[in-house]
């Protein structure tokens, strides 16, 4: 077994994984910048004898956390309470409608075949739909909330 090389982590360069320098904008659609900010306070200007605990819950309660969770909240909501709804219909119609699922549609390809594919082709685009969202939405508000919290415990005992 081979020994390898441990690499002091004060030194690991941090490159932005969300940097495209081909992207017109940072996440939003049209290219602009949102209204909210999140919190830029260093470690230096912390005040002394905050605790983890503090800044994180200072970070919860400020205008971008909130933000980014309710960006998630209105995709989330709305699209699991879609597709929960598409698939008990096509449960129910599969125990209370037999004819109708049994209705060919082509060949030997039925009405509850095809329903039965949509029920994958919309989990892969609800998929495909939910990893835009947060990649145009919320991983960059996100990530620079990450920074500035670890930013703001840099050398504090947990």
């Amino acid at each position: 077994m081979e020994k390898r090389e441990r690499h002091d982590p004060a030194t690991a360069r941090i490159d932005d994984p969300w940097y495209d320098a081909l992207a017109s904008g940072w996440g939003e659609l049209d290219g602009t910048v949102p209204a909210f900010a999140p919190p830029r306070q260093r470690a230096a200007e912390a005040a002394p004898g905050r605790s983890a605990a503090d800044i994180y819950l200072e970070v919860q309660r400020s205008a971008a956390f909130q933000e980014v969770r309710a960006r998630y909240r209105r995709f989330v909501v709305p699209a699991a309470l879609a597709f929960l709804a598409w698939y008990v219909a096509y449960v129910v119609a599969a125990t209370t409608a037999p004819g109708l699922m049994a209705r060919q549609v082509a060949g030997a390809v039925n009405v509850a075949m095809v329903a039965g594919l949509g029920q994958f082709l919309s989990t892969f685009l609800l998929t495909w739909a939910y990893a835009r969202h947060a990649r145009l939405r919320r991983d960059r508000a996100a990530l620079e909330l990450r920074w500035d919290t670890q930013e703001m415990t840099r050398g504090m005992a947990r």
